[in-house]
């Protein structure tokens, strides 16, 4: 069922603004009220990249009149692949003022702030206290987790979407929603599953097109929300699967278990970057991207492991590195392929993943392994640039 609008409707439109916006004006859903809600809506775009640089710019161009945008990141080549905000002047600038000059270029009537700081529990709800609607685009559950508590400490919707390689998810929460079927993340997602167990796009990949298909999702969602229109995915989750082009609907229910949100945590700690028995191993069992580089050119004799997927080993590798992924380590299966007689060094893409596998070898008796804090990217970024990255 359709919720009340979200924003009041501005005074009016300019005669401008009637031109720009005609294609939404003869719609009867929208017509002039809504596109004057548009125009007054504050909406704050958490992240401007696969999700929200698609977002931003149907958001500018739909009208809003006020954009914020929180990202402390720099444009990088592999961003281009789907960050279509960026281009490729862009690489090395700051994503927040390359995403604003886009936007002006979309809609140079629609205000953009920016807000080029880490979002943290210190930040967030001075941040968020000035918006509408949060539209999160992020890709790790730390900050999903602190997006969400903010959001309901503060009793404002947020759309939230997530990618990975050919599927995408949307949906909307609203703890205190209207009509008294408020959800929020924590509905659907109680606790947060166990460290390394779900790999990032940078780990995983992301076909460049689904950001637009989820992204666009999203902004479709903040519409219906500030103009009242339609019924918003409250209570529902839309899955897209885009090797099937299937769509599928999922209902989510209130969890009565779920405690009540008072105040905020430190996130970081709650979702864990890698868990407690890999921190521990490896604490005083890290060598650098350079140490390694010296036993090499030592001539010493070790097991050089690379712990990444095939597919990464195909992109680049350091010389010498045998491929074990990690999973056939952690269920054992491949302890019997591990030298008993000389040292084993294990890396993988950036430090994570390593890091797991060696807190299962230190468990399988292994005592002397080491991992390569940064993994291949610092190889490639001390040792040999000449090697891509990605």
């Amino acid at each position: 069922m359709a919720l009340p609008p979200l924003v009041e409707p501005a005074a009016e439109l300019t005669k401008d603004e009637v031109v720009r916006y005609s294609r939404h004006l003869i719609i009867p859903d929208v017509g002039m009220v809504g596109q004057r809600r548009l125009k007054n809506a504050k909406v704050l775009v958490i992240g401007a990249g696969g999700l929200g640089s698609p977002a931003l710019l149907y958001l500018a161009a739909a009208g809003v009149g006020t954009l914020g945008i929180v990202e402390f990141d720099v444009v990088d080549e592999s961003n281009l692949q789907r960050q279509v905000i960026h281009g490729q002047s862009d690489i090395g600038r700051s994503k927040a003022e390359s995403a604003r000059d886009s936007i002006s270029e979309i809609n140079p009537l629609t205000e953009v702030r920016l807000y080029q700081v880490r979002l943290t529990s210190e930040n967030v709800l001075d941040i968020f206290a000035d918006y509408d609607l949060i539209l999160d685009g992020t890709d790790n559950f730390a900050t999903r987790y602190l997006v969400n508590d903010a959001a309901v400490l503060l009793g404002k919707p947020y759309v939230w979407g997530s990618i990975f390689r050919f599927e995408g998810q949307v949906s909307v929460f609203w703890d205190n929603a209207p009509n008294g079927k408020g959800l929020n993340y924590r509905d659907l997602y109680p606790e947060p599953p166990p460290p390394g167990m779900v790999p990032s796009c940078a780990e995983g990949g992301v076909l460049g097109v689904l950001c637009a298909s989820i992204g666009s999702t999203m902004v479709n969602e903040a519409i219906k929300l500030i103009t009242g229109i339609g019924e918003p995915l409250l209570g529902r989750l839309v899955a897209y699967d885009a090797l099937e082009s299937t769509w599928r609907t999922i209902k989510i229910r209130k969890d009565p278990q779920t405690a009540p949100i008072t105040e905020l945590i430190d996130y970081d700690a709650f979702c864990g970057v890698v868990s407690e028995d890999a921190q521990a191993a490896a604490a005083g069992h890290t060598i650098t991207a350079a140490e390694l580089k010296e036993m090499i050119d030592a001539g010493k004799d070790f097991a050089l492991i690379d712990v990444r997927e095939p597919h990464e080993y195909e992109i680049v590798s350091i010389p010498g590195a045998v491929l074990i992924p990690k999973d056939r380590i952690l269920s054992g299966e491949a302890l019997s392929e591990l030298p008993q007689d000389k040292p084993v060094v294990l890396h993988c893409k950036s430090g994570g993943r390593s890091a797991e596998a060696l807190a299962a070898l230190h468990r399988a008796g292994f005592a002397d392994a080491v991992h390569v804090g940064g993994g291949v990217l610092a190889w490639v970024k001390q040792v040999d640039p000449s090697l891509p990255t990605y």
